[in-house]
């Protein structure tokens, strides 16, 4: 009787970690077979993620590519803007010394207003590096002439010397008027890489009757070459379609008439798409692509909305409602056969949570950590480590771990968190429906408007904060407040509740630090903060998931909920230090039933006491 085939658990990247790029370094002598792995990471900073592999299974983060101003200047831009789908590849021979170099393709748009179909397509560009390793050897950016999104570049080695050809997504320019569809199609061009100079004409390679092809790469097997497409955006109708080439990548084309598999709205996977491909280095094919898990209701069926249309017609919705998958797109991985030289993803089956692989590798993600802590922030050393993010470009670095030993401690500046620009506040990704955020925070404000605490973060239109803050009353005196914001399910609208923990004016305590407790608890349908001072006061406030993904009047939603940490002044930097030390993330349910479990996905009905977080802007 033959060994069962091996199995693994999907996603093998988890978190928001779409539009997944991988390239192949070889084994060496000394050095296993290497992976290489980037996402996208749309408008937080730093940019493209970057992880690395020996068994396919188990990803390391070991850097980003987008660290600088220079190469990632995100100031202004909406929700889901910045940078975009890449394409993360290897050349040997190349780099110094010929030990090879990696290549990045990306682009960043900094316009992205699809509800009034407005988009100022970029130029992307690509960024190199000898040292994949270190964060800080990526090159300065080699702007393409080209526009489009999603870059992906293909050296046809068929020829000496090798040409390059650039393929991005753009709008037909012989799109019909009042067309229905978005009309976005693949198109390429030779480049000279040097220059990143365009060096013929964009020739249309891809049409989509969808409305949208996206996501193209290209590669060479054999006598085809191959062109791969995510059709169909990236909501319900996400698909991946395969073409192929006797000729070159400029085609003609055939197709099967159909894309490699679905994952359907009653798959416990869906959204998939999106894929690169490739070969391991031990003659066997593989390919990592995007899909979401979608959670159950109480009626047994997903929460996950079957659109079936694109952000553009999802953004007309009054509410803005998106979604209840909180964790957004994440990286997924499958095993890819041929036949007759077409691609078979998964043995031809839908994808699922458990898949077949091909070697038995042990999983560290399946295995339980000392007290379910998952993850815990090192204060021990002079930067952040990998994992954090901020929103935008900081101007400048609004933290230091280094004024008081064992503490992150973080200065708060003039942006509160609905302001576009890039506020003091430091995030991680949520990777889990089961999962809780913690941290304890000295906190001590001097001045009314300054504020620090805890934050679950969607967008600057959705998002709550649990933390500290000094109010001034009408009588002239100053309250030490605890103070919370929750979601409303209405883009903009916040709800604000608090309670005074000492009148400071009176006991003499401005500016001296008080301790509290904070927490994020998450459930599959929702969420509760909570916050527990020395005092003895607590504050607790809960709601739905649906409450929070919401989609924002301007850009869209393409990330994934986010833990942090935040603070800010009213309109000026705060000059008091919010010193928070603990930081974790602990896997695991509470056990104890909140009115969160009765909720399920029913939608909370707006508070007496909502207010405009900021005004919606008109588009």
């Amino acid at each position: 009787m033959s060994d069962p085939e091996p199995t693994f658990q999907n996603p093998i990247i988890r978190g928001f970690n779409p539009d997944p790029t991988i390239c192949v370094v070889p084994a060496t002598a000394t050095k296993p077979t290497t992976y290489f792995l980037s996402t996208s990471t749309f408008d937080f900073f730093p940019g493209a993620a970057i992880y690395a592999s020996t068994d396919l299974i188990n990803w390391d983060l070991i850097g980003h590519a987008l660290t600088r101003k220079s190469q990632l200047d995100l100031r202004t831009v909406e929700p889901g803007a910045g940078s975009w789908a890449g394409t993360l590849r290897y050349r040997s021979g190349e780099g110094k010394g010929g030990k090879g170099r990696w290549y990045l393709a990306n682009g960043l748009f900094m316009r992205y207003r699809p509800r009034v179909d407005e988009r100022i397509f970029p130029r992307g560009f690509y960024v190199y590096t000898d040292d994949i390793w270190d964060s800080n050897a990526w090159s300065d950016p080699i702007y393409f002439d080209n526009p489009g999104f999603d870059q992906d570049l293909f050296w046809d080695d068929s020829s000496s010397p090798s040409k390059v050809y650039l393929s991005t997504t753009v709008r037909l320019s012989h799109r019909p008027p009042n067309s229905p569809l978005k009309d976005f199609a693949i198109h390429i061009s030779e480049i000279d890489l040097a220059t990143g100079r365009t060096l013929t004409p964009p020739v249309v390679i891809r049409e989509s009757p969808h409305g949208i092809a996206e996501g193209s790469h290209i590669l060479r097997r054999g006598k085809y070459y191959y062109l791969f497409t995510a059709e169909g955006g990236t909501e319900a109708r996400h698909q991946e379609w395969c073409f192929r080439s006797c000729e070159g990548p400029l085609g003609p084309w055939e197709s099967q008439g159909k894309p490699l598999w679905y994952n359907g709205a009653d798959d416990e996977v869906q959204r998939t798409g999106h894929a690169d491909v490739f070969e391991d280095g031990e003659e066997e094919w593989w390919a990592v692509f995007l899909g979401v898990r979608p959670v159950k209701g109480e009626g047994g069926g997903y929460l996950e909305p079957q659109l079936g249309q694109s952000h553009f017609m999802v953004c007309r919705n009054v509410a803005y409602r998106t979604h209840d998958n909180c964790v957004g797109r994440e990286t997924f991985l499958v095993k890819v056969d041929w036949v007759d030289d077409w691609p078979v993803f998964n043995d031809g089956k839908n994808v699922t949570l458990v898949t077949h692989g091909r070697n038995p590798a042990k999983q560290l993600l399946a295995q339980t950590k000392p007290d379910n802590i998952k993850w815990r922030a090192d204060l021990d050393q002079s930067l952040l480590g990998l994992g954090w993010y901020q929103k935008n470009t900081p101007l400048k670095q609004c933290y230091t771990l280094t004024e008081r030993p064992d503490f992150l401690r973080l200065y708060g500046n003039c942006y509160d968190l609905t302001w576009p620009e890039a506020p003091a506040m430091l995030l991680i990704k949520q990777s889990s429906y089961t999962e809780s955020f913690h941290a304890k925070m000295e906190f001590g404000p001097s001045q009314p408007g300054y504020e620090a605490g805890v934050v679950l973060w969607w967008s600057q239109y959705s998002h709550a904060t649990m933390g500290i803050t000094l109010q001034e009353l009408p009588n002239g005196d100053q309250v030490r407040t605890a103070i919370c914001r929750k979601p409303t399910g209405h883009a903009g609208v916040m709800e604000e509740t608090g309670c005074r923990l000492a009148s400071t004016q009176k006991q003499g305590l401005v500016g001296v630090s008080m301790t509290t407790e904070l927490h994020i608890e998450t459930q599959p349908t929702g969420y509760k903060l909570s916050l527990r001072a020395n005092d003895g006061v607590k504050l607790e406030v809960e709601f739905p998931a649906s409450n929070l993904t919401v989609m924002p009047p301007v850009g869209g939603a393409f990330t994934g909920v986010m833990f942090g940490l935040y603070s800010f002044g009213k309109g000026e930097p705060v000059l008091d230090p919010a010193d928070f030390s603990e930081i974790y993330v602990k896997e695991g349910r509470r056990t104890k039933e909140t009115s969160l479990d009765r909720l399920g996905s029913r939608y909370e009905a707006l508070h007496v006491g909502a207010r405009s977080a900021s005004a919606v802007p008109e588009d």
